[in-house]
């Protein structure tokens, strides 16, 4: 009987094995070292072991990853850290070793793991950022923000995406400065206008309504043999009346005394009133009588918005018809404004280069968040604009709404000005 000759031996077999064993081995060896996961190759020789080190080309920028401020990261599609540098191990306050091969997820919370979870499925080129809270091992609390962006694919399978974690904290406390900055400048502007107020009042208006009585006196005084002078008299005695109330209107609106002595309701009635006088354009009512006052800045707050928001509506919008709403919403007041105006594209929608920085949407919100108010805004290009304020009602207040187990009730409130 003839053995088959291309059956191989037993002995041949095992070193056939080995062969390949040794070639999976190096091609291995040499993908690593081709991707910069190997520092140093030691190889046997006569003398014995020697050690290698790769300075390779990618030694430079290994070494500046290293020395950067920011933490960086590799990391797989399902958030394992395949690398990390010894800045992000500072961040979260834990060993480099305990770092890499664990998860980002551990980092965060929960609410902010489900937002980063699309960002990374739908990262492209150009890549993503998201403002995430980190959380160390220790419990102490950073914001930072997180940049992803797809790594070139070394051969690998997956994609690996490339995070670089930023440090807000400074930035943030920046922000807190430049915040309450601002509100003390915003309130020494009211106590300032207030000032300027009281004295139109007490001081211009009285000597106008003094001229004006004499100048009534004057024409009366005339009689119609006078002719042309009692003419005079009289046009003069109106023009003065004109001047009064163009003071008052003044007065009212640098300083609202009708928002401590008439309420919230009265205040911005008479705000859409002397906008659908002044610009001819049909406004809706639709005001509730609150359980409780707000707080005095949380009125003003809503008032000056609310003017804001009407200045806006006739400089900008060529709209016919506005809607203005206050209602209560569980233990929070609502006022809503909305236009039927040509409105604009949000900046979140809108090209970097063709975002809009008006002052006044700025200063609407920086007063609802003065008063801790959410501040919303809906516009789209010919759909108008709405803009949506929610206060805090006082924790009084609050209770009160929840005890009357109903809803406040309405105030005839839907007119046309």
């Amino acid at each position: 009987m003839t053995r088959d000759r291309r059956t191989p031996q037993p002995a041949a077999a095992r070193e056939l094995a080995a062969l390949r064993s040794r070639l999976a081995e190096a091609e291995e060896t040499l993908r690593a070292v081709r991707n910069g996961e190997v520092d140093a190759v030691v190889v046997a020789g006569t003398r014995g072991p020697r050690v290698f080190t790769l300075a390779g080309a990618e030694h430079a920028y290994r070494v500046l990853i290293e020395s950067m401020n920011e933490g960086a990261l590799a990391l797989e599609p399902n958030k394992m850290i395949l690398y990390a540098n010894r800045r992000f191990a500072g961040m979260v306050k834990c060993p480099l070793e305990q770092v890499i091969g664990g998860s980002l997820r551990r980092f965060l919370s929960a609410e902010d793991r489900a937002t980063l979870r699309p960002l990374m499925k739908s990262a492209d080129k150009s890549g993503t950022k998201i403002q995430v809270v980190l959380i160390a091992t220790d419990g102490t609390r950073m914001p930072v923000q997180i940049s992803i962006r797809p790594m070139a694919r070394t051969g690998l399978s997956h994609r690996t995406m490339g995070v670089v974690v930023t440090d807000l904290t400074e930035a943030r406390r920046n922000e807190e400065l430049l915040r309450a900055l601002t509100k003390r400048v915003v309130q020494v502007q009211e106590n300032e206008r207030g000032r300027v107020a009281f004295e139109l009042h007490d001081n211009i208006t009285q000597l106008v309504c003094a001229v004006l009585f004499r100048s009534q006196t004057l024409a009366n005084n005339l009689s119609r043999r006078d002719g042309t002078s009692k003419t005079e008299a009289i046009a003069l005695h109106e023009m003065l009346g004109k001047i009064s109330e163009e003071v008052e209107r003044i007065s009212n609106n640098l300083g609202p005394n009708v928002l401590g002595h008439l309420g919230l309701v009265t205040a911005l009635s008479e705000v859409v009133k002397q906008f659908a006088d002044r610009t001819g354009v049909l406004v809706k009512l639709a005001f509730v009588k609150l359980t409780a006052r707000l707080p005095a800045d949380a009125e003003l707050a809503l008032y000056r918005i609310l003017q804001e928001a009407l200045r806006n509506v006739e400089k900008h919008a060529s709209a016919r018809h506005v809607t203005v709403r206050l209602s209560q919403r569980a233990e929070s007041a609502l006022l809503a404004i909305r236009d039927d105006g040509k409105g604009f594209e949000p900046d979140s929608q809108a090209p970097a280069g063709k975002r809009r920085r008006g002052l006044g949407l700025l200063s609407m919100r920086e007063r609802a968040s003065y008063v801790g108010a959410a501040f919303k805004i809906k516009s789209a290009r010919r759909a108008g604009t709405e803009i949506e304020i929610l206060v805090p009602l006082a924790p009084r207040a609050a209770a009160a709404g929840q005890e009357e187990g109903r809803p406040p009730p309405a105030v005839s409130g839907r007119s046309r000005l």
